[in-house]
């Protein structure tokens, strides 16, 4: 695949780009092996300051590379500003926190292991790959890059090929705060080139999020050279109401749930399951909300769904709805592409799914609702655990056995209880089974790409 900018909204390819040579690419890994010297051997404090300062750049740019994201991959204006600011929000959590969250661990009572002291100490461990999708071109950069930074690692960043833009903005924003030369930089390379990277004796780590046969090359090249590697790959997450539920209020959310960022997120509400006593209800409200969404140009302030980012990823979605239908399925809502100019698909809701279709175990990685009438919570949780994958999850109820029930039943890395699965910097993000392994942020976040050294003391 080329790099280059190509407008979704239109097919117009906007701009391409060079990929870096392999004396380029050498050049940028050891700035980066040099830069950890140097980044290692600073302050929190410094290191703070210097993240403060790239947060202060982002908010100030942030109309500007929100209408960056939108040209590169599609969503709309509104939430690719969110997107922005969200990263800003991220940079400064990391810069308050990143001290005491690695502060050394004192065992209480050393004479137990016949020390006068003992304690476990958070290091740096070196230069970590971040290899990153196009469905938030930034978030999804500054979730690793932040912890990374704070923690006195640094960054190289192979950043997908259609979002080179977003990928050279964040080339230089670290450097432009103050950081080290050399501390976070793009490689403009294609995926073919990734595995020598990988490989390399300065390159101490990998994380991954993108799809699952992404993930399992990656993981196999990192474990095949004893590297760690975090992997954040697909979601196909269960969205479960109960008739104690607000439906009204569950039927909004799953709207959002389902079609933001154009429906292309990984913890994206893709199968709803929804109680028989109130399926019917909820079905007609979801499938109207659904049917009335705006579809349009990702830069008019109007349009609610843009365009898919690729072509290709049009037809992947057209091919697992149009499977599903020629299966038997009924459509409540879309179940199309649109007409005309660029890579549009109609928000969809589908029901009456069968076990043969493949819809109900692969990702839909567009604006495409898979709708289920369960019996009770047995059947909900069977189907909300039948697929290999188990990133996020929600629940809506008002009654605590059933929140109890499926926050312990459910097979995934998160459940949200009446909402929808947002990633915060405070809280620890990430997967189970085929959605990968490690987590991103909070704590747990910054801590996977350490040394966690013993010192013990007589």
């Amino acid at each position: 695949m080329s790099i280059a900018t190509i407008n979704p909204a239109t097919g117009e390819t906007v701009k391409e780009f060079e990929p870096h040579d392999a004396a380029e690419v050498e050049r940028r890994i050891q700035a980066a092996d040099d830069a950890y010297r140097a980044l290692a051997s600073t302050t929190f404090a410094q290191r703070a300051e210097w993240m403060r300062k790239a947060a202060d750049i982002v908010e100030a740019e942030a109309d500007e590379t929100a209408a960056l994201l939108t040209l590169e991959m599609g969503k709309t204006l509104a939430q690719a500003k969110a997107e922005v600011l969200k990263c800003a929000k991220g940079l400064r959590f990391y810069a308050d926190n990143a001290e005491a969250i690695l502060a050394d661990e004192p065992l209480e009572d050393p004479s137990k292991v016949n020390a006068s002291k003992a304690y476990a100490r958070y290091q740096p461990i070196g230069v970590v790959l971040a290899v990153m999708p196009w469905n938030y071109p930034l978030w999804q950069v500054i979730r690793f890059a932040a912890p990374a930074l704070m923690a006195g690692n640094t960054g190289l960043l192979k950043h997908a090929s259609n979002v080179p833009q977003a990928a050279l903005y964040l080339d230089d924003l670290f450097e432009r705060a103050g950081f080290p030369a050399g501390a976070f930089h793009t490689l403009l390379i294609g995926s073919r080139e990734v595995k020598a990277v990988i490989e390399d004796r300065r390159v101490r780590a990998v994380t991954l999020t993108g799809s699952e046969p992404a993930g399992r090359s990656v993981a196999s090249i990192a474990g095949g050279v004893v590297k760690k590697a975090v992997l954040e790959l697909g979601g196909s997450d269960p969205f479960i109401v109960m008739p104690s539920a607000d439906l009204d209020a569950a039927a909004a959310t799953a709207v959002t749930a389902r079609s933001i960022n154009n429906g292309q997120s990984c913890i994206a509400a893709k199968r709803f399951l929804v109680h028989a006593d109130v399926y019917d209800a909820f079905a007609k409200l979801f499938a109207e909300k659904m049917a009335a969404l705006k579809v349009g140009d990702p830069a008019d302030p109007a349009t609610e769904v843009g365009p898919l980012a690729t072509e290709s990823g049009r037809s992947d979605v057209a091919e697992l709805v149009d499977d599903a239908i020629a299966k038997g399925a009924t459509v409540l809502a879309g179940g199309k592409a649109v007409d005309g100019p660029g890579w549009f698909y109609e928000p969809t809701v589908l029901t009456d799914l069968t076990d043969d279709m493949r819809i109900v175990l692969e990702e839909t990685f567009g604006p495409v609702a898979s709708l289920y009438k369960v019996a009770d919570r047995d059947e909900a949780l069977r189907i909300a655990n039948q697929t290999t994958f188990g990133l996020s999850s929600a629940v809506w109820t008002t009654d605590p056995d059933d929140e109890r029930f499926f926050v312990d039943g459910i097979e995934a890395g998160a459940v949200f209880v009446n909402g929808m699965t947002i990633s915060y910097p405070e809280l620890p993000f990430g997967g189970i089974k085929d959605s990968g392994f490690g987590r991103e942020l909070a704590a747990a976040g910054i801590k996977e790409f350490m040394n966690l050294k013993t010192v013990w003391k007589a």
